[in-house]
């Protein structure tokens, strides 16, 4: 399984708020089967990658739907493939357990 954290950013907007933007591309993710946790940066997904990056491919046009003219993505992928146990959860509670 894959985590992926996305940040859609759509550039040369009328204002420097972006959250109107952010809501319309989780929209598109929440519409999908997908385990998804939205941050104040970004947003982290797991699963199946090529799932994932269809999905990801969606919500980076969707700013251009909306009349962005420019559009940046940023990605990072953490496909681990030795663990079936893989997840968002899954590595929060392996660094809280070293916290302890």
């Amino acid at each position: 399984m894959a985590v992926v954290f996305v940040a859609i950013t759509p550039l040369g907007t009328a204002t420097p708020s972006v959250s109107r933007w952010v809501a319309g591309v989780e929209r598109i993710l929440r519409g999908t089967r997908l385990t998804s946790q939205l941050t104040a940066m970004g947003t982290l997904i797991e699963g199946d990658l090529d799932e994932i990056l269809a999905v990801v491919r969606r919500m980076h046009e969707h700013p251009f739907t909306e009349g962005a003219v420019r559009v940046s993505t940023s990605i990072q992928i953490d496909d681990r493939r030795d663990r079936p146990d893989h997840s968002i959860a899954g590595k929060v509670r392996s660094v809280e357990e070293k916290l302890k």
